[in-house]
């Protein structure tokens, strides 16, 4: 897998204005890489749930976006980072409906639904970082079953 060409970015998330920027900029690079509009919102309202857990739990902290390309699929890669406490539990965190606060209600799992790939890495006092990729034209990740 490597780099596609276009527009690499890093953001600060340290304001509800900085939810607005990153919805923004995800569209936007979502929109020149071909995603259609179904999957750029799947994309965005993804990106905007990480983001606010990024502000809200980490206490602010960066997206990274990275164009990338594997296999002739264009896709966009986004990453979220903070250093704030961690998740003490990810199991817990990533199960449906599990909220210890506001956003959208979907929490971690409902975000991990609307991407391709998936990756979380979080101790407790040491911060969290969270790296979603979305593939354009690729059918969604199936329902795991629990």
């Amino acid at each position: 897998m490597h780099t596609a060409a276009g527009a690499q970015a890093r953001l600060p998330i340290r304001s509800d204005m900085d939810l607005v920027w990153v919805r923004q900029h995800v569209r936007q690079a979502a929109a020149q890489l071909g995603f259609g509009l179904v999957d750029q919102t799947k994309l965005v309202t993804a990106a905007s749930e990480l983001a606010r857990n990024t502000l809200v739990y980490g206490g602010g902290g960066t997206m990274e976006t990275e164009p990338v390309s594997e296999g002739g699929a264009q896709g966009l890669r986004l990453t979220f980072s903070d250093e704030g406490p961690g998740i003490a539990d990810l199991d817990q965190a990533l199960s449906d409906g599990f909220t210890s606060g506001g956003g959208l209600g979907m929490g971690l799992g409902g975000a991990r639904r609307l991407v391709h790939d998936f990756a979380i890495e979080s101790r407790p006092g040491a911060g969290t970082t969270v790296r979603v990729t979305s593939w354009v034209g690729r059918a969604p990740r199936p329902r795991e079953e629990s």
